[in-house]
C-alpha cells in the first residue's frame, strides 16, 4: 500500500499509472483487456490505452488476439536481473548448489532488502520438501521461517516489535507462533543453539533451520543461510545440520568478502 503523504514532489504521474497498470495485468493470469485495466487502476480509457501501447511496444505487457493484455516477457528479464543482483558473486550460487547437491536439502541465502526480510539466492535439494512459496523475494512468513528467524534476532528488541506489528504474524499452521512473547522467547533459544529452528511453522512436516553468515551495523549488509527438510529428519540430525550450515555459511562469507 502506497503511503499518500510519503507522494514525493517530483512524482512523474505518467510513470506511476504505468506502473499501476502493469500491476493490475500481473494480478491477472487471465488477461484484462483496456477497460477492465481502466476500471482497476481507476484510470480514464483513453489514459489507459496510450499506457497500455506504450508498455506493450517495449514488450512489458503483451496484447492477445481477444484484446487482452497479460504480461511480458521484458517482465522475467528485469525479474532474472533482480535475482542476480540480489545473490551477489557467482560464487555464492555455485556454493549453495554444492551445498544441495551434497546433503539433498534446499539451500537458502537471505537479507534484508529496503528494511524487508527477503530470500536473495535459493538451490533445490532433492530430500527437501517442494516449497513453491521460497523463492527469491520478500518473505511474507518471516516470523515463521528459520531465515526470517535469523535475520529478526539481529534487530533490537523495539525493531522486531515494529517490525512484526507492520507485517504481521500471520498463522500458516497450528505450530505458527503468533503472539510476540512466544517468538522472543523462540529466538532467544535459537541463540543460545547457536541455530534458528522451525518445525512445521511454516509448512507442515516441513523443518527449516538458519545461521548467520555476516553480520553488520547496518542492516542491508546482514546475511543469513538456511535449509529445509523433512521435521523429522532435522529433529534428530539437528547438531550435524548446524556443523554443515556453520561450514557453508564460512563460504559463503569468504566469497562476499572477496567481490566486495
Amino acid at each position: 500500500m502506497r503511503d499518500p503523504l510519503a507522494e514525493p514532489s517530483d512524482l512523474i504521474r505518467s510513470v506511476s499509472r504505468a506502473l499501476r497498470v502493469l500491476e493490475a495485468v500481473g494480478r491477472a493470469p487471465r488477461g484484462l483487456t483496456v477497460k477492465q485495466i481502466a476500471r482497476r487502476c481507476e484510470l480514464t480509457v483513453a489514459t489507459t490505452y496510450h499506457l497500455v501501447r506504450t508498455l506493450a511496444y517495449e514488450g512489458y505487457v503483451i496484447r492477445r488476439e481477444d484484446g487482452t493484455y497479460i504480461v511480458g516477457l521484458e517482465v522475467a528479464d528485469r525479474y532474472r536481473e533482480l535475482v542476480a543482483a540480489f545473490r551477489g558473486p557467482a560464487s555464492v550460487g555455485e556454493s549453495l548448489r554444492r551445498a544441495a547437491m551434497e546433503t539433498g536439502y534446499s539451500h537458502y541465502v537471505g537479507r534484508f532488502v529496503g528494511g524487508r526480510v527477503a530470500i536473495t539466492a535459493a538451490a533445490d535439494g532433492p530430500r527437501s520438501p517442494y516449497l513453491e512459496d521460497l523463492v527469491p523475494g520478500f518473505d511474507d512468513g518471516a516470523h515463521a521461517t528459520a531465515l526470517g528467524k535469523a535475520l529478526l534476532s539481529t534487530l533490537t528488541p523495539d525493531q522486531r516489535f515494529r517490525y512484526l506489528k507492520e507485517w504481521g504474524m500471520r498463522s500458516f499452521t497450528a505450530q505458527t507462533l503468533t503472539a510476540p512473547e512466544a517468538f522472543e522467547a523462540d529466538l532467544a533459544a535459537g541463540d543460545r543453539r547457536g541455530m534458528q529452528l522451525e518445525m512445521g511453522q511454516y509448512r507442515q512436516g516441513v523443518g527449516c533451520a538458519a545461521v548467520l553468515v555476516s553480520t553488520d551495523k547496518d542492516m542491508e549488509r546482514r546475511v543469513v543461510l538456511a535449509c529445509a527438510m523433512p521435521a523429522a529428519e532435522l529433529m534428530t540430525t539437528a547438531r550435524v545440520v548446524r556443523n554443515r550450515l556453520v561450514t557453508v555459511a564460512k563460504e559463503l562469507a569468504e566469497a562476499m568478502a572477496a567481490d566486495a
